[in-house]
């Protein structure tokens, strides 16, 4: 069944208030991207923050569970719950998309464990941890 919850203010270190939204739902994940694709086609540098959290089990056979992106504090992050979602071609697309670059920390073995849910074609994906 499909969700999409939507949290406005949430505190973050101290004042900084952030706008997230939880979802499995890929109408509201097409959504919230198109938004960041209008934000960043104004943009110089399309950078797009990634994070991914995985289940719980031994790491060789780890499945990324949910994927976090976010382009900026005054616009909402994006909490996609791959563990309850049918398969996204936006979604899909838009992390193959070669005009952004996401951001990640400590990506080396993220890269592999993306194998399994076919999302090994993140464009540009550089590890800010280096």
């Amino acid at each position: 069944m499909a969700f999409a919850n939507e949290y406005k203010d949430v505190e973050a270190h101290g004042n900084t208030k952030l706008h997230v939204i939880h979802t499995n739902d890929k109408k509201q994940v097409a959504i919230t991207l198109a938004r960041y694709e209008r934000h960043l086609s104004l943009q110089r540098h399309k950078i797009v923050g990634i994070d991914l959290e995985y289940n719980n089990e031994p790491e060789a056979t780890q499945k990324p569970t949910l994927c976090q992106l976010s382009i900026g504090k005054k616009h909402p992050m994006l909490l996609f719950q791959l563990s309850a979602a049918e398969r996204c071609t936006v979604f899909d697309n838009f992390l193959a998309d070669p005009r952004y670059t996401f951001a990640g920390f400590s990506i080396d073995g993220e890269k592999k464990r993306l194998e399994p849910v076919n999302l090994e074609e993140v464009a540009n994906f550089v590890d800010i941890q280096k």
